[in-house]
């Protein structure tokens, strides 16, 4: 399959190539599982079967380790992850404190009083 650029390639960073390698493997794995566990959910054939799901779990293994390269390569990933991953309770209601973190978290501007000096 040919890459998909969504801007000019030669004006895209080594950053976001890399970036993109990570993130269509990881598209590529979590397909990969949802396959074998399609066709492990069809399979009348027990030892088949084993195998499928087998298979299944280590492309669970795959997308795990691009995670973490992710979490590890990229800020906004990492804090995202943290806020989410390893959490109790509402997923939803995770989004809601996860935002009102990272509002507090933003510093305040002072606001500056501009003056036009003397009018003299």
């Amino acid at each position: 399959m040919a890459e998909e650029w969504h801007a000019p390639y030669e004006r895209l960073s080594p950053d976001t190539i890399t970036r993109h390698r990570a993130l269509r493997s990881l598209m590529e794995e979590l397909e990969a599982v949802d396959w074998y566990r399609q066709r492990a959910d069809d399979c009348a054939d027990e030892a088949l079967k084993a195998i499928l799901l087998h298979n299944m779990r280590e492309e669970i293994e795959h997308a795990t380790m691009l995670l973490e390269w992710l979490r590890r390569a990229d800020a906004d990933f990492a804090a995202t992850l943290d806020a989410y991953l390893y959490t109790r309770g509402d997923i939803a209601e995770r989004e809601k404190a996860a935002e009102a973190e990272r509002t507090d978290a933003k510093p305040e501007v002072p606001m500056r009083r501009f003056t036009v000096g003397p009018l003299k």
